[in-house]
C-alpha cells in the first residue's frame, strides 16, 4: 500500500511540474538586443522560461496550455523603481494620516499592489511607506495575496524638519522629537543606527531626501538637507549590510553630497544643472526621472485646496525647469531608470512615463529597457528579470500593438503572466 501510495505521489507531482505553458508571440521584445523578433513561441513550466522557440509550437499534452497572443506584441513584466504604494492621491491625503489606521493602509496598499500588476507592473521599489510595505512584499511573495514584487525602503531616512520628517506641518504638541527609530537623523551616529533600523524592520534598501521635497508641509523644497558626513555614513552602513541607497533630490547642492557618497540613484533630479549632470557619468549614478509626478502635480496646483497653499510655489518652481532640465539630461546620456513615483498620482496609470520618456527625447525602445533590462540591474536580478530568456522568471506582459511604433499601448496592457502565473488575459 505504502509503495503503491508513493507511486501515486509521484505521478500527481510530476504531473503538475511537465504541465506546460506555449505563449504563441507575434512579436517580442529582446530586451537585451534591442530588437523586435516575430512569431516565436515562448516555454513557461512553473515559474520560469524553459525556452524560446522559432514559429508557434503546437503540443499534444492534455494539460499544456496554449494562450494565443499572434496579434500582440509580448516582452518582460515592467519594473517601476519609484513608487508609493501605502497611499494615492487625493484631496484629503494630508488628513489621512490622522484619520486611516495601519490596517486601513494595509487593505489599500493591497488592492494598489494588484492594480499595479494588472497594469503591467510585475515588480516595483516602494521608496517611502511603513512596516505595512514589509508585510505586504512577503505575502506576496508567499502567494497569500495578488500583487507586484515589492522592494521596499519600509521608512525613507530625513533630517529634523526635512522632506522625511513625519511630523512636519503638525501642532507643536504634536511634534515631538523624532529621531532614528522614526527615520530622523542629525549626525553620522544617528544616520547610521536609522540605517540598521531600517535593516532590522525588513527593507531591501534605504531611501534617504537628499534635499526638500515638493510634497511635504514646509517651505523649501531644494535646500540640502544632509551634510556630507551624514550622506557618507548612510551609504557605507548601508553597503555593509548589503543594501543600495536612492536619494530624493530636486536641488543641485543635495544631488552633489548623496552622488559623491555613492548613491546608486537620484529620484526626480528636478533642478540637475550641467554639472551634475556631469558628475553623475562619472560616478555611474543612474537617474530615475520619475516625469509622471511631475506633469500630475502640476496640473493639480491650480485646484483650490488640493494641496496646501505652502506647497503650491514649490510646485510652480520646480514645473518652470523640468523641459529644460530633461532635455539636458536626455542630451548628456545620464544614466537613466524608470521610475514614476505612483501615488503622487493614481495608481496603475505608472505606463504614462513611457510617453513621457519618449515626448523627452528617448526612443520608444530605450524606454522599455530602462523600465526592464536596466531595472532589474540595478535590483541585483539581471540572471532572473528584465529579459524573455531561458532560466529568466516568467513575468510577461502583452500590449495590443507594437509599442516601439506605437509607445502609447503600454497604457493598455492586455496579458500579464507573474512567476508563471496568469493574472491577466
Amino acid at each position: 500500500m505504502k509503495k503503491i501510495l508513493f507511486l501515486l505521489v509521484a505521478m500527481y507531482s510530476f504531473s503538475i511540474v511537465a504541465q506546460n505553458t506555449y505563449l504563441h508571440c507575434g512579436k517580442i521584445i529582446d530586451t537585451k538586443s534591442g530588437q523586435v523578433l516575430t512569431n516565436k513561441t515562448i516555454v513557461v513550466n512553473g515559474n520560469k522560461i524553459t525556452a524560446i522557440q522559432d514559429g508557434f509550437v503546437s503540443t499534444k499534452r492534455a494539460d499544456d496550455i496554449i494562450v494565443d497572443l499572434k496579434d500582440r506584441t509580448v516582452m518582460p513584466g515592467f519594473i517601476d523603481m519609484h513608487v508609493h504604494i501605502e497611499g494615492e492621491t487625493s484631496p484629503t491625503q494630508y488628513l489621512d494620516a490622522f484619520t486611516k489606521n495601519d490596517t486601513d493602509v494595509a487593505y489599500d496598499a493591497a488592492e494598489i499592489a494588484h492594480r499595479t500588476l494588472l497594469a503591467g507592473f510585475t515588480t516595483v521599489r516602494d521608496l517611502g511607506g511603513s512596516g505595512v510595505n514589509v508585510a505586504l512584499r512577503d505575502a506576496i511573495n508567499k502567494g497569500k495575496v495578488p500583487g507586484s514584487r515589492i522592494f521596499t525602503v519600509e521608512k525613507a531616512i530625513g533630517t529634523t524638519g526635512g522632506h522625511a520628517d513625519p511630523t512636519n506641518g503638525m501642532r507643536l504638541d504634536m511634534m515631538g522629537d523624532p529621531g532614528p527609530d522614526e527615520g530622523v537623523i542629525n549626525s553620522p551616529d544617528d544616520a547610521r543606527k536609522a540605517v540598521r533600523q531600517r535593516y532590522k524592520n525588513g527593507a531591501d534598501l534605504i531611501k534617504i531626501t537628499a534635499t526638500g521635497g515638493v510634497l511635504s508641509v514646509s517651505k523649501n523644497g531644494v535646500n540640502p538637507q544632509f551634510t556630507q558626513e551624514e550622506v557618507n555614513e548612510i551609504v557605507k552602513t548601508a553597503n555593509e549590510y548589503g543594501m543600495s541607497v536612492a536619494a530624493h533630490a530636486h536641488g543641485v547642492e543635495g544631488m552633489k553630497r548623496a552622488i559623491k557618497a555613492g548613491v546608486q540613484t537620484i529620484e526626480h533630479g528636478s533642478l540637475m544643472d550641467l554639472e551634475t549632470a556631469q558628475l553623475m557619468k562619472q560616478y555611474g549614478t543612474y537617474l530615475v526621472p520619475t516625469l509622471s509626478a511631475g506633469r500630475y502635480v502640476a496640473g493639480k496646483a491650480d485646484v483650490p485646496n488640493y494641496y496646501p497653499e505652502i506647497i503650491v510655489p514649490k510646485i510652480k518652481l520646480i514645473d518652470a525647469q523640468l523641459k529644460k532640465t530633461f532635455a539636458m539630461v536626455q542630451k548628456e546620456g545620464v544614466n537613466i531608470a524608470f521610475g514614476t513615483d505612483a501615488g503622487v498620482f493614481p495608481h496603475g496609470e505608472n505606463a504614462k512615463e513611457f510617453g513621457y520618456m519618449v515626448e523627452t527625447g528617448w526612443s520608444p525602445m530605450f524606454a522599455i529597457q530602462s523600465a526592464t533590462i536596466t531595472n532589474a540591474k540595478l535590483l541585483d536580478m539581471e540572471n532572473e528579470l528584465g529579459q524573455l530568456q531561458p532560466g529568466f522568471i516568467a513575468d510577461i506582459v502583452a500590449t495590443n500593438e507594437d509599442p516601439t511604433k506605437n509607445i502609447k499601448t503600454t497604457e493598455n496592457v492586455v496579458f500579464v503572466m507573474k512567476e508563471g502565473k496568469i493574472y491577466k488575459k
